[in-house]
């Protein structure tokens, strides 16, 4: 028992040789999943009888109505359901339209193929984004005494960036993403990407933090960040994305889409958060957590609310310490998904950046107690996630990222400054 707790303190566990016996076990067992779905699937509608993609179907029935010049329809869950059974058959389950209308821009778009190659294009493209976005991590992160190539030549470095698209592959978010046919990919790839760029191209920065707006509730404590770090043009261009969205979006398909919108938010909030309709099981929040285990409406909102002011407290002494930038990055992205009662185990993508973040940063400076085997487990959290709180009704996700994030501000108070650099290597040991 001590030896075992010795190896999960020091992480001496996690060698090499068993990071890519992991991974690569993971990430097989996983396409086998996915080819066994589709191979068994009867046209577009799997043994379950749900469309391939499943969450997917929401968005390509929302553009299909955009298509028709009734880009209001998709928020009303009436019409909506009538669209989805109309594409896929009587039998097929609801998937509710939740998204601002600037995201029906994609949803037409992609409407304009057939469903198949239509959820093809986007999860290829989506996964494209989100692996670039981790190589520009591990690209604008260096070692000062590991950047030359006398030190490590060109062939070792081969090596390590295999090894890195592995992982980045392998991560089980990847699979609960595809096999949802959600946005994952691209929430992770405009998250990432932006904090790679924050202090090196300012405006493309705050461009891709008002993209997010797609997704809004990931970006509560993204303006507290940098208003708190002193980054006003970023926080600007950000703003100032939103609003041309907002304006061509209104120019596009007039007022009332917005009505439309804002009308369908009190469905998504009362079914699908606080009634759990979807299934509490499914989000991984403090707040499914509390509702879980009998707490009414208005004390999980309270617990959420609670951490939330948390959450933003340690980001604001995080942005305006020494820490090093890795690290300040990784805990906004932590702090992100945990911040919102609304984020499902397909939206753990979002760890992806935190986890390539806090590598980087203690492969360059090493990890400390713990920190190894808790980046670990954050790595596997999704492959289990669902079905442990289908069976314990914990949300087992939510402590492990507190724990990380734990971790990640006693890191914050405990190691030099790591700068992030415009070029250079990454190297795992």
């Amino acid at each position: 028992m001590d030896r075992a707790r010795e190896l999960l303190r020091s992480g001496a566990w996690l060698t090499r040789e068993r990071i890519r016996l992991i991974a690569a076990a993971v990430l097989i067992a996983s396409a086998a999943g996915f080819l066994y779905l589709v191979v068994t699937a009867n046209g577009l509608i799997d043994l379950q009888g749900r469309p391939l993609g499943t969450d997917f179907s929401d968005v390509y029935a929302a553009g299909t109505y955009v298509l028709d010049g009734n880009p209001a329809a998709p928020y009303d869950p009436a019409q909506q359901r009538a669209r989805e059974q109309q594409i896929f058959g009587e039998a097929t389950p609801f998937y509710g339209w939740h998204y601002p209308p600037f995201f029906l821009f994609i949803a037409a778009a992609l409407a304009l193929m057939p469903y198949g190659f239509a959820l093809a294009v986007w999860q290829a493209g989506t996964l494209g984004l989100y692996l670039l976005m981790i190589g520009a991590i591990l690209a604008a992160t260096t070692r000062p005494s590991y950047t030359t190539e006398r030190t490590f030549p060109k062939r070792a470095n081969t090596a390590v960036d295999s090894l890195w698209v592995l992982l980045a592959l392998a991560f089980p978010a990847v699979l609960v993403n595809i096999g949802h046919g959600q946005n994952g990919f691209l929430t992770a790839a405009l998250l990432g990407a932006a904090l790679v760029q924050l202090d090196r191209r300012t405006l493309l920065a705050g461009i891709l933090f008002g993209f997010l707006a797609y997704k809004p509730q990931f970006g509560l404590l993204i303006p507290i960040v940098m208003a708190a770090s002193g980054r006003w043009r970023a926080f600007a261009a950000a703003a100032a994305t939103v609003s041309v969205l907002v304006l061509v979006t209104t120019l596009a398909f007039g007022p009332h889409v917005w009505q439309a919108f804002f009308d369908s938010t009190r469905f998504t909030r009362v079914v699908a958060l606080e009634q759990g309709d979807t299934g509490w099981y499914k989000i991984q929040s403090l707040f499914a957590w509390a509702r879980m285990w009998g707490a009414n409406v208005a004390i999980a909102y309270a617990l959420q609310s609670a951490l939330i002011v948390a959450l933003a407290t340690a980001l604001i002494w995080l942005w305006r310490s020494a820490a090093s930038y890795p690290l300040k990055a990784a805990g906004l992205c932590l702090a992100a998904i945990l911040a919102t009662p609304y984020t499902f185990d397909y939206d753990m993508m979002v760890l992806a950046p935190a986890i390539a973040f806090i590598a980087v940063d203690g492969c360059a400076r090493g990890f400390g107690p713990w920190e190894k085997s808790a980046l670990a487990a954050l790595w596997l959290v999704p492959l289990v996630a669902r079905t442990i709180a289908h069976v314990t009704l914990i949300p087992v996700g939510v402590p492990v990222m507190l724990a990380v994030f734990v971790l990640l501000l006693r890191r914050s108070t405990s190691r030099p400054a790591f700068p992030i650099a415009s070029s250079g290597a990454f190297i795992l040991k």
